[in-house]
Protein backbone atom coordinates (compact mmCIF):
# COMPACT_ATOMS: atom_id res chain seq x y z
CA UNK A 1 0.00 0.00 0.00
CA UNK A 2 1.21 3.54 -0.77
CA UNK A 3 2.77 4.97 2.43
CA UNK A 4 1.05 8.34 2.02
CA UNK A 5 -2.31 6.62 1.57
CA UNK A 6 -1.63 4.48 4.63
CA UNK A 7 -0.87 7.56 6.73
CA UNK A 8 -4.08 9.18 5.49
CA UNK A 9 -6.19 6.10 6.33
CA UNK A 10 -4.67 5.81 9.80
CA UNK A 11 -5.38 9.48 10.45
CA UNK A 12 -8.94 9.12 9.18
CA UNK A 13 -9.56 6.04 11.30
CA UNK A 14 -8.12 7.79 14.36
CA UNK A 15 -10.42 10.76 13.78
CA UNK A 16 -13.48 8.52 13.37
CA UNK A 17 -12.53 6.56 16.46
CA UNK A 18 -12.27 9.78 18.42
CA UNK A 19 -15.68 10.93 17.23
CA UNK A 20 -17.17 7.55 18.07
CA UNK A 21 -15.63 7.65 21.52
CA UNK A 22 -17.07 11.10 22.19
CA UNK A 23 -20.51 10.66 20.66
CA UNK A 24 -21.04 6.90 20.57
CA UNK A 25 -22.93 4.66 22.93
CA UNK A 26 -21.80 4.90 26.55
CA UNK A 27 -23.50 2.45 28.89
CA UNK A 28 -23.90 2.89 32.62
CA UNK A 29 -24.68 -0.38 34.39
CA UNK A 30 -27.73 -0.28 36.66
CA UNK A 31 -27.90 -3.98 37.51
CA UNK A 32 -25.07 -6.42 36.76
CA UNK A 33 -25.96 -10.00 37.69
CA UNK A 34 -23.20 -12.61 38.03
CA UNK A 35 -22.77 -14.90 35.05
CA UNK A 36 -20.21 -17.37 33.77
CA UNK A 37 -17.71 -16.60 30.97
CA UNK A 38 -18.90 -16.18 27.39
CA UNK A 39 -18.67 -19.37 25.32
CA UNK A 40 -18.68 -19.96 21.57
CA UNK A 41 -21.26 -22.09 19.80
CA UNK A 42 -19.15 -21.57 16.65
CA UNK A 43 -20.59 -23.28 13.55
CA UNK A 44 -23.66 -24.82 15.16
CA UNK A 45 -27.34 -23.99 15.53
CA UNK A 46 -27.24 -24.68 19.26
CA UNK A 47 -27.74 -21.17 20.65
CA UNK A 48 -30.80 -22.52 22.49
CA UNK A 49 -28.60 -24.92 24.46
CA UNK A 50 -25.83 -22.38 25.11
CA UNK A 51 -28.30 -19.78 26.36
CA UNK A 52 -30.15 -22.32 28.50
CA UNK A 53 -26.90 -23.59 30.02
CA UNK A 54 -25.73 -20.04 30.67
CA UNK A 55 -29.05 -19.41 32.42
CA UNK A 56 -28.64 -22.57 34.53
CA UNK A 57 -25.08 -21.57 35.43
CA UNK A 58 -26.27 -18.15 36.61
CA UNK A 59 -29.02 -19.82 38.59
CA UNK A 60 -26.37 -21.81 40.44
CA UNK A 61 -24.48 -18.59 41.22
CA UNK A 62 -27.70 -16.97 42.43
CA UNK A 63 -28.26 -19.97 44.71
CA UNK A 64 -24.84 -19.44 46.28
CA UNK A 65 -23.18 -22.38 44.56
CA UNK A 66 -19.71 -22.25 42.99
CA UNK A 67 -19.20 -21.41 39.33
CA UNK A 68 -19.93 -24.53 37.29
CA UNK A 69 -19.21 -25.18 33.61
CA UNK A 70 -22.08 -27.32 32.32
CA UNK A 71 -22.11 -29.28 29.07
CA UNK A 72 -24.19 -27.85 26.24
CA UNK A 73 -23.58 -30.89 24.03
CA UNK A 74 -25.10 -33.32 26.54
CA UNK A 75 -28.37 -31.41 26.12
CA UNK A 76 -27.94 -31.23 22.34
CA UNK A 77 -27.31 -34.96 22.07
CA UNK A 78 -30.39 -36.05 24.01
CA UNK A 79 -32.53 -33.47 22.25
CA UNK A 80 -31.47 -34.86 18.89
CA UNK A 81 -32.71 -38.30 19.93
CA UNK A 82 -36.10 -36.77 20.70
CA UNK A 83 -36.12 -34.97 17.35
CA UNK A 84 -35.43 -38.24 15.54
CA UNK A 85 -38.32 -39.99 17.26
CA UNK A 86 -40.72 -37.14 16.43
CA UNK A 87 -39.48 -36.98 12.82
CA UNK A 88 -40.28 -40.66 12.31
CA UNK A 89 -43.67 -40.47 14.01
CA UNK A 90 -44.61 -37.44 11.89
CA UNK A 91 -43.29 -39.02 8.67
CA UNK A 92 -40.83 -36.18 8.20
CA UNK A 93 -43.38 -33.36 8.41
CA UNK A 94 -41.73 -31.61 11.39
CA UNK A 95 -38.50 -29.66 11.44
CA UNK A 96 -35.35 -31.73 11.82
CA UNK A 97 -32.29 -29.52 12.27
CA UNK A 98 -29.88 -28.27 14.89
CA UNK A 99 -32.20 -25.66 16.37
CA UNK A 100 -34.24 -26.01 19.52
CA UNK A 101 -35.90 -24.14 22.36
CA UNK A 102 -35.61 -23.52 26.08
CA UNK A 103 -38.07 -26.27 26.95
CA UNK A 104 -35.73 -28.76 25.25
CA UNK A 105 -33.09 -27.99 27.88
CA UNK A 106 -35.70 -28.30 30.64
CA UNK A 107 -36.83 -31.65 29.23
CA UNK A 108 -33.27 -32.99 29.23
CA UNK A 109 -32.73 -31.73 32.78
CA UNK A 110 -35.94 -33.47 33.86
CA UNK A 111 -35.55 -36.75 31.97
CA UNK A 112 -31.78 -37.28 31.81
CA UNK A 113 -30.03 -34.80 34.11
CA UNK A 114 -26.97 -32.69 33.39
CA UNK A 115 -23.21 -33.20 33.28
CA UNK A 116 -20.24 -30.85 33.58
CA UNK A 117 -18.43 -29.78 30.42
CA UNK A 118 -15.43 -31.93 31.32
CA UNK A 119 -17.60 -35.06 31.29
CA UNK A 120 -19.07 -34.41 27.85
CA UNK A 121 -17.37 -31.76 25.67
CA UNK A 122 -18.94 -33.23 22.50
CA UNK A 123 -15.85 -32.80 20.32
CA UNK A 124 -15.05 -36.18 18.80
CA UNK A 125 -14.55 -35.07 15.18
CA UNK A 126 -11.10 -33.53 15.11
CA UNK A 127 -11.98 -29.88 15.77
CA UNK A 128 -11.27 -27.82 18.85
CA UNK A 129 -14.43 -25.76 18.33
CA UNK A 130 -17.99 -26.88 17.77
CA UNK A 131 -18.84 -27.41 14.11
CA UNK A 132 -22.03 -29.30 13.30
CA UNK A 133 -22.31 -28.67 9.58
CA UNK A 134 -21.29 -32.21 8.69
CA UNK A 135 -23.07 -33.75 11.66
CA UNK A 136 -26.36 -32.02 10.86
CA UNK A 137 -26.15 -33.06 7.21
CA UNK A 138 -25.34 -36.68 8.10
CA UNK A 139 -28.17 -36.93 10.64
CA UNK A 140 -30.69 -35.38 8.25
CA UNK A 141 -29.66 -37.71 5.43
CA UNK A 142 -29.91 -40.72 7.72
CA UNK A 143 -33.36 -39.75 8.98
CA UNK A 144 -34.67 -39.05 5.49
CA UNK A 145 -33.57 -42.54 4.48
CA UNK A 146 -35.32 -44.03 7.53
CA UNK A 147 -38.67 -42.34 6.88
CA UNK A 148 -38.72 -43.57 3.28
CA UNK A 149 -39.42 -46.93 4.95
CA UNK A 150 -38.08 -49.04 2.07
CA UNK A 151 -38.89 -52.31 3.88
CA UNK A 152 -42.48 -51.11 4.44
CA UNK A 153 -41.83 -51.74 8.11
CA UNK A 154 -39.26 -49.91 10.21
CA UNK A 155 -36.51 -52.09 11.57
CA UNK A 156 -35.61 -52.19 15.24
CA UNK A 157 -32.12 -50.93 14.36
CA UNK A 158 -32.69 -47.40 13.12
CA UNK A 159 -32.44 -45.63 16.50
CA UNK A 160 -29.34 -47.64 17.38
CA UNK A 161 -27.80 -46.45 14.12
CA UNK A 162 -28.81 -42.87 14.84
CA UNK A 163 -27.23 -43.01 18.27
CA UNK A 164 -24.12 -44.47 16.67
CA UNK A 165 -23.72 -41.31 14.60
CA UNK A 166 -24.10 -39.17 17.71
CA UNK A 167 -21.57 -41.36 19.53
CA UNK A 168 -19.08 -40.93 16.69
CA UNK A 169 -19.37 -37.14 16.51
CA UNK A 170 -20.20 -36.14 20.08
CA UNK A 171 -19.14 -39.14 22.16
CA UNK A 172 -21.13 -41.74 24.04
CA UNK A 173 -23.45 -40.32 26.67
CA UNK A 174 -21.83 -41.05 30.05
CA UNK A 175 -23.66 -43.39 32.40
CA UNK A 176 -21.36 -42.32 35.25
CA UNK A 177 -18.51 -39.84 35.59
CA UNK A 178 -16.18 -38.51 38.26
CA UNK A 179 -16.27 -34.85 39.15
CA UNK A 180 -14.43 -33.17 42.01
CA UNK A 181 -13.62 -36.55 43.51
CA UNK A 182 -17.18 -37.90 43.48
CA UNK A 183 -18.92 -40.31 41.13
CA UNK A 184 -22.22 -39.21 39.61
CA UNK A 185 -24.81 -40.23 37.09
CA UNK A 186 -26.24 -37.37 35.02
CA UNK A 187 -29.41 -37.57 37.12
CA UNK A 188 -27.61 -37.54 40.46
CA UNK A 189 -25.39 -34.68 39.32
CA UNK A 190 -28.42 -32.59 38.37
CA UNK A 191 -29.99 -33.41 41.72
CA UNK A 192 -26.82 -32.31 43.52
CA UNK A 193 -27.01 -28.94 41.76
CA UNK A 194 -30.50 -28.28 43.08
CA UNK A 195 -31.96 -27.23 39.73
CA UNK A 196 -35.63 -28.21 39.57
CA UNK A 197 -37.07 -28.02 36.03
CA UNK A 198 -40.52 -27.38 37.48
CA UNK A 199 -39.24 -24.08 38.90
CA UNK A 200 -38.88 -22.55 35.44
CA UNK A 201 -41.54 -20.95 33.29
CA UNK A 202 -41.52 -20.01 29.60
CA UNK A 203 -43.46 -16.86 28.72
CA UNK A 204 -44.45 -15.03 25.55
CA UNK A 205 -46.84 -12.32 24.37
CA UNK A 206 -49.01 -12.69 21.27
CA UNK A 207 -52.63 -11.81 20.58
CA UNK A 208 -53.50 -14.79 18.35
CA UNK A 209 -53.82 -16.86 21.54
CA UNK A 210 -55.69 -16.06 24.78
CA UNK A 211 -53.74 -14.27 27.48
CA UNK A 212 -52.87 -16.14 30.69
CA UNK A 213 -53.19 -19.50 28.91
CA UNK A 214 -50.54 -21.89 27.58
CA UNK A 215 -50.06 -22.09 23.82
CA UNK A 216 -47.72 -23.78 21.36
CA UNK A 217 -45.40 -21.20 19.81
CA UNK A 218 -45.56 -21.64 16.04
CA UNK A 219 -41.90 -21.53 15.05
CA UNK A 220 -39.89 -24.22 13.22
CA UNK A 221 -37.47 -24.91 16.08
CA UNK A 222 -40.37 -25.78 18.40
CA UNK A 223 -40.27 -29.34 17.06
CA UNK A 224 -41.42 -30.70 20.45
CA UNK A 225 -44.50 -28.44 20.49
CA UNK A 226 -43.54 -27.01 23.84
CA UNK A 227 -45.88 -24.44 25.35
CA UNK A 228 -45.48 -20.87 26.54
CA UNK A 229 -47.71 -18.98 28.95
CA UNK A 230 -49.14 -15.92 27.23
CA UNK A 231 -49.02 -12.42 28.74
CA UNK A 232 -50.03 -8.96 27.58
CA UNK A 233 -46.96 -7.03 26.44
CA UNK A 234 -46.94 -4.65 29.40
CA UNK A 235 -46.87 -7.56 31.85
CA UNK A 236 -44.33 -9.45 29.74
CA UNK A 237 -41.97 -6.48 30.03
CA UNK A 238 -42.72 -6.12 33.71
CA UNK A 239 -41.66 -9.73 34.32
CA UNK A 240 -38.28 -9.08 32.71
CA UNK A 241 -37.68 -5.91 34.71
CA UNK A 242 -38.84 -7.45 37.97
CA UNK A 243 -36.66 -10.51 37.45
CA UNK A 244 -33.49 -8.54 36.76
CA UNK A 245 -34.16 -6.10 39.59
CA UNK A 246 -34.48 -9.04 41.98
CA UNK A 247 -31.22 -10.64 40.83
CA UNK A 248 -32.72 -13.28 38.52
CA UNK A 249 -31.43 -13.60 34.98
CA UNK A 250 -33.64 -14.24 31.94
CA UNK A 251 -33.12 -16.63 29.02
CA UNK A 252 -34.13 -14.72 25.90
CA UNK A 253 -35.19 -15.96 22.44
CA UNK A 254 -35.45 -13.28 19.79
CA UNK A 255 -35.39 -12.21 16.18
CA UNK A 256 -31.99 -10.94 15.06
CA UNK A 257 -32.75 -10.31 11.38
CA UNK A 258 -33.77 -6.73 12.17
CA UNK A 259 -31.27 -4.06 11.03
CA UNK A 260 -31.11 -2.86 14.63
CA UNK A 261 -29.36 -6.05 15.71
CA UNK A 262 -25.70 -5.47 14.85
CA UNK A 263 -22.54 -7.54 14.97
CA UNK A 264 -20.92 -4.76 17.00
CA UNK A 265 -23.05 -5.51 20.06
CA UNK A 266 -26.21 -3.40 19.75
CA UNK A 267 -29.90 -4.19 19.37
CA UNK A 268 -32.01 -1.05 18.95
CA UNK A 269 -35.31 0.22 17.53
CA UNK A 270 -34.91 3.89 16.54
CA UNK A 271 -37.99 6.07 16.57
CA UNK A 272 -37.86 6.41 12.78
CA UNK A 273 -38.34 3.06 11.02
CA UNK A 274 -35.24 1.71 9.26
CA UNK A 275 -36.98 1.53 5.89
CA UNK A 276 -37.69 5.27 6.03
CA UNK A 277 -34.07 6.23 6.76
CA UNK A 278 -31.40 7.21 4.28
CA UNK A 279 -27.86 5.85 4.61
CA UNK A 280 -26.62 8.69 6.79
CA UNK A 281 -29.57 8.35 9.17
CA UNK A 282 -28.93 4.63 9.49
CA UNK A 283 -25.27 5.26 10.25
CA UNK A 284 -26.11 7.89 12.85
CA UNK A 285 -28.60 5.58 14.56
CA UNK A 286 -25.93 2.91 14.95
CA UNK A 287 -23.20 5.31 16.04
CA UNK A 288 -24.99 7.53 18.57
CA UNK A 289 -27.92 7.03 20.96
CA UNK A 290 -31.30 8.34 19.92
CA UNK A 291 -34.89 8.10 21.08
CA UNK A 292 -36.35 4.59 20.74
CA UNK A 293 -39.70 3.81 19.18
CA UNK A 294 -42.68 3.15 21.45
CA UNK A 295 -43.61 -0.52 21.03
CA UNK A 296 -47.24 -1.59 21.09
CA UNK A 297 -48.86 -5.01 21.28
CA UNK A 298 -50.18 -4.45 17.75
CA UNK A 299 -46.71 -3.71 16.33
CA UNK A 300 -45.28 -6.77 17.99
CA UNK A 301 -48.06 -9.00 16.66
CA UNK A 302 -47.76 -7.58 13.15
CA UNK A 303 -44.07 -8.45 13.09
CA UNK A 304 -44.77 -12.05 14.03
CA UNK A 305 -47.68 -12.35 11.59
CA UNK A 306 -45.78 -10.95 8.59
CA UNK A 307 -42.57 -12.86 9.43
CA UNK A 308 -40.40 -9.81 10.00
CA UNK A 309 -40.05 -11.19 13.53
CA UNK A 310 -38.66 -14.72 13.41
CA UNK A 311 -37.28 -17.08 16.02
CA UNK A 312 -33.57 -16.70 15.25
CA UNK A 313 -31.40 -16.79 18.33
CA UNK A 314 -31.25 -17.69 22.02
CA UNK A 315 -29.34 -15.40 24.39
CA UNK A 316 -29.20 -14.55 28.09
CA UNK A 317 -30.19 -11.28 29.81
CA UNK A 318 -27.80 -10.67 32.70
CA UNK A 319 -28.26 -7.03 33.65
CA UNK A 320 -29.65 -3.56 32.98
CA UNK A 321 -27.99 -0.38 31.75
CA UNK A 322 -28.74 3.09 30.45
CA UNK A 323 -27.11 5.15 27.73
CA UNK A 324 -26.20 8.82 28.07
CA UNK A 325 -29.73 9.83 26.95
CA UNK A 326 -31.37 7.69 29.61
CA UNK A 327 -32.59 4.97 27.24
CA UNK A 328 -32.90 1.63 29.00
CA UNK A 329 -31.04 -1.49 27.85
CA UNK A 330 -30.56 -5.07 28.87
CA UNK A 331 -27.06 -6.50 29.01
CA UNK A 332 -27.09 -9.63 26.87
CA UNK A 333 -24.68 -12.53 27.13
CA UNK A 334 -24.25 -14.03 23.67
CA UNK A 335 -22.63 -17.32 22.60
CA UNK A 336 -20.47 -16.12 19.72
CA UNK A 337 -17.22 -16.00 21.65
CA UNK A 338 -15.33 -12.83 22.60
CA UNK A 339 -16.52 -10.60 19.79
CA UNK A 340 -18.15 -7.24 19.09
CA UNK A 341 -17.48 -4.04 21.00
CA UNK A 342 -18.31 -5.49 24.42
CA UNK A 343 -16.31 -8.74 24.61
CA UNK A 344 -19.13 -11.07 23.67
CA UNK A 345 -21.93 -9.12 25.34
CA UNK A 346 -24.64 -7.11 23.61
CA UNK A 347 -26.78 -4.20 24.76
CA UNK A 348 -30.40 -4.54 23.66
CA UNK A 349 -32.75 -1.63 24.19
CA UNK A 350 -35.83 -2.42 26.21
CA UNK A 351 -37.86 -1.51 23.13
CA UNK A 352 -36.01 -4.05 21.01
CA UNK A 353 -36.67 -6.79 23.54
CA UNK A 354 -40.37 -5.91 23.77
CA UNK A 355 -40.65 -5.81 19.98
CA UNK A 356 -38.57 -8.79 18.87
CA UNK A 357 -38.70 -11.39 21.67
CA UNK A 358 -40.29 -14.69 20.76
CA UNK A 359 -40.19 -16.03 24.32
CA UNK A 360 -38.28 -15.96 27.61
CA UNK A 361 -37.51 -18.40 30.42
CA UNK A 362 -37.50 -17.28 34.05
CA UNK A 363 -37.62 -18.76 37.52
CA UNK A 364 -41.20 -18.75 38.76
CA UNK A 365 -40.12 -16.69 41.80
CA UNK A 366 -38.98 -13.94 39.42
CA UNK A 367 -42.57 -13.27 38.31
CA UNK A 368 -44.50 -10.51 40.13
CA UNK A 369 -47.11 -12.08 42.38
CA UNK A 370 -50.12 -10.46 40.69
CA UNK A 371 -49.01 -11.83 37.32
CA UNK A 372 -48.20 -15.25 38.77
CA UNK A 373 -51.74 -15.42 40.16
CA UNK A 374 -53.23 -14.68 36.74
CA UNK A 375 -51.09 -17.45 35.26
CA UNK A 376 -52.18 -19.94 37.91
CA UNK A 377 -48.65 -20.31 39.26
CA UNK A 378 -49.63 -19.70 42.90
Amino acid sequence: MNKLLMVFLIAAFTTLAGVSQDTGYVFQMVQDIPCTPVKDQHRTSTCWSFSSVSFFESELLRMGKPETDLSEMFIVRHTYEGKADKYVRMSGTVNFAGGGAFHDALNVLKNYGLVPEAAYPGLEYGDEQHNHRELDAVLKGYMDAVIKNPNRKLSTAWMKGFRGILDAYLGESPETFTWQGNTFTPASFAESLGLDPDDYVILSSFTHHPFYEPFILEVPDNWAWGTCLNLPLEEFGRVIDHALNKGFTVAWASDMSDPGFTSAGLAIVPEKPWEEMDDSERMNALESPAKQRVITQEMRQAGFDNLTTTDDHGMHLVGCATDQLGNRYYRVKNSWGITGNYEGFWYASREYVLYKSTNIMVHRDAIPRDIALKLGLE
